[in-house]
């Protein structure tokens, strides 16, 4: 079999090659994957080849939003696994440290996670995968549906680390994919009409095709908010997404953009504001699935654009070169529907 992948050597320079088709370990599973979806990390290690002290020193394959049907076991796994469409948790732990021993698996210091140096990651024909990491997908899911699982989990880690729960007022900045889906989870998880900010009105529009609440950034917000989910990356949203939080309001952040801000320490401390960050997501995936099939958290519009393998390249610069780009999908092993 041949395994044509997307793999990057470099800042600007990714290559399809044909690498050796994995073969499953003992409780693991060979997954022919279909669809993938782009991330901003993916576009960070094209553009810079690193994120902080994650480098790129060696040629990898990227992506790590994916899904696929698995067509081999390795010892250990049922075959009846083998036809399953499955959503890929990129992230496999240890399972023995301290951080995995309390559930916080997203912060295992061994953790092997796709497309971070020097992982390889998922823009390939075949992947190999703990079995336990590899979720089936509900009946009537296509695949790119099922990839979208991974940046629907961003959405619920934020929401659970944030608390957010039925009636809470909930305020998003940043309408790029993330803060779309995760506007889409608060308001499943119970939220009173989540209301979006972003400076992009296609952005803001897409947003209320989705049934949220919109605003242009940086207007006054004349309401109060008691859960505020910074996706954006923007400084500016942070301080004034912080004004606008109630009495023991809270604060997750989860857009990656300033190492560093400056916070109102009177204003933390006066209204006893709580603020997390939020790192990947840990037990989530399940749900994200479950709140996909449902309906209930609608991905398909946050797709705008659809490539084949042999066009990475072109689905990680689609966001220089088009402002309604929001999350392009990498088809690996059939052309795209649409594009």
């Amino acid at each position: 079999m041949l395994n044509p992948s997307a793999v990057l050597y470099g800042p600007h320079d990714v290559r399809i090659e044909d690498r050796p088709v994995p073969k499953p370990a003992p409780n693991q599973v060979l997954v022919e994957i279909a669809a993938v979806g782009i991330c901003g990390s993916d576009v960070h290690y094209y553009e810079h080849g690193r994120i902080g002290g994650y480098v790129v020193h060696d040629p990898m394959i990227i992506g790590h939003e994916s899904a696929g049907t698995v067509v081999d076991v390795g010892d250990g796994v049922d075959r009846n696994r083998i036809g399953e469409l499955v959503a890929l948790e990129p992230g496999v732990p240890c399972r023995t440290c301290t951080q995995c021993l309390w559930g916080r698996y997203n912060l295992c210091p061994r953790v092997v996670f796709f497309a971070t140096p020097p992982v390889d990651g998922s823009i390939s024909h075949y992947v190999a995968i703990e079995a336990a990491f590899a979720h089936s997908a509900p009946s009537g899911l296509t695949a790119e549906e099922a990839a979208m699982a991974e940046p629907v989990s961003v959405g619920i880690w934020a929401a659970r680390k944030s608390a957010v729960t039925a009636g809470d007022r909930v305020l998003i900045t940043g309408a790029g994919p993330i803060g779309l889906l995760a506007g889409q989870v608060a308001r499943a998880l119970g939220a009173d009409t989540p209301l979006i900010t972003d400076v992009s009105d296609f952005r803001l529009a897409r947003a209320r095709d989705l049934g949220l609440r919109t605003a242009l950034a940086g207007t006054l917000l004349e309401e109060e908010f008691d859960v505020l989910l910074e996706c954006s990356g923007a400084a500016a949203a942070l301080t004034g997404g912080m004004r606008a939080l109630a009495p023991a309001g809270r604060v997750a952040l989860v857009g990656m953009g300033a190492d560093t801000v400056t916070l109102d320490v009177a204003l933390v401390q006066g209204r006893e504001l709580s603020v997390t960050g939020v790192f990947r997501y840990a037990n989530t995936y399940p749900l994200a699935l479950q709140l996909i099939s449902s309906g209930a958290v609608n991905v398909t519009d946050v797709i705008t654009h659809r490539f084949a393998l042999q066009d990475t390249e072109r689905a990680l610069t689609i966001g220089q070169t088009d402002r309604s780009s929001l999350k392009a999908m990498v088809y690996t092993a059939t052309a795209p529907s649409r594009s």
